[in-house]
C-alpha cells in the first residue's frame, strides 16, 4: 500500500512540474519594412510557439508584405496580398478584411476577430496596422520610417517602441535592419511567455539568387531555445556571401 501511494505521489508532483500549455497565439511580434534604395520588402517574427512563420509572414514582389497574428485567421495573409495586387491602398485594406471577417470561431470554440492583430504595407513602404481590443495583452502596433512593429503578450509597449527605433537606426541591408528590430524588441522585454521560433521574409522582383526568383531571403527557426541567435547567424551568413543587389 505505501509503494502504490507513493507511486501516485510521484506521478501527481511530476504532473504538476510540467509547464502550462502554451496558448496557440502565434506572432507574438512582428515588425514589416521597406528598403526605397532597393526596393527589397518584408517583415521578421518572433514568438513563445513553435513554427511562427508558418503562417504570419505573407509577401509579394512588387505588391507588398502582411503580418497575420495573435488570435489569427491565417486567411487574412493572402487575402491581403490580393488587394495589394490590386492596388487597394493598406488602409483601406484592414478595413475591408476586418469588415468582411464572419467570426466563425475555431474547431467548435470561440476565436473572436476583436482579438486578431494586422499590418500591411505596400511595395512603396505605405502601411496601416489594427490590434483588436481583445489580444491578449500588452498589445499594440507602432509606425516608423517605412516600417511597423506589432506584437501581443508583450512585456510592455516599450517592445515596439525599441523595436522601431533599431529599424531607424540600423544601416545595411533589409535583413539586418529587421533583425535588429527583433533583436532590441527581445531586449525590451519581447514576449513574456519566452523564446521558441523566429522567421523572415523579404522579396523583390526578379531579386532572388536563380532565374524568375522573387524571393530574397526565406528563413524560419522553427524550434530554438536562443531563435533570435539562430536567426541572426542565417542572415549574416547571407550578408557576407551575397552582395547586395540594386
Amino acid at each position: 500500500m505505501q509503494r502504490g501511494l507513493t507511486s501516485i505521489l510521484l506521478i501527481v508532483t511530476f504532473a504538476a512540474s510540467l509547464p502550462a500549455e502554451q496558448p496557440d497565439f502565434p506572432g507574438t511580434f512582428s515588425i514589416l519594412g521597406y528598403d526605397p534604395a532597393t526596393g527589397e520588402i518584408g517583415g521578421a517574427v518572433q514568438s513563445r510557439v513553435f513554427s511562427v512563420g508558418n503562417g504570419v509572414l505573407w509577401a509579394e514582389a512588387d505588391a507588398g508584405v502582411a503580418a497575420t497574428q495573435a488570435i489569427v485567421d491565417v486567411s487574412y495573409g493572402p487575402k491581403a496580398l490580393a488587394l495589394l495586387r490590386q492596388g487597394v491602398k493598406p488602409d483601406a485594406i484592414v478595413k475591408q478584411i476586418l469588415d468582411g471577417d464572419p467570426d466563425p470561431g475555431l474547431n467548435g470554440r470561440p476565436w473572436p476577430k476583436a482579438g486578431r492583430q494586422f499590418a500591411v504595407m505596400d511595395a512603396k513602404g505605405n502601411y496601416a496596422a489594427y490590434t483588436g481590443p481583445e489580444a491578449t495583452k500588452w498589445a499594440g502596433h507602432k509606425g516608423g520610417r517605412f516600417c511597423t512593429a506589432q506584437g501581443n503578450i508583450l512585456a510592455s509597449e516599450a517592445v515596439v517602441a525599441g523595436m522601431v527605433e533599431a529599424f531607424e537606426k540600423t544601416t545595411g541591408h533589409l535583413s539586418l535592419r529587421l533583425m535588429a528590430a527583433l533583436d532590441a524588441g527581445q531586449a525590451a522585454g519581447g514576449d513574456t511567455r519566452g523564446k521558441q521560433s523566429a522567421a523572415m521574409l523579404i522579396v523583390k522582383k526578379d531579386g532572388g539568387v536563380w532565374l524568375h526568383n522573387d524571393v530574397v531571403l526565406r528563413l524560419q527557426v522553427d524550434d530554438n531555445p536562443e531563435p533570435l541567435n539562430e536567426l541572426r547567424r542565417l542572415v549574416e551568413m547571407n550578408a557576407r556571401r551575397v552582395r547586395p543587389r540594386q
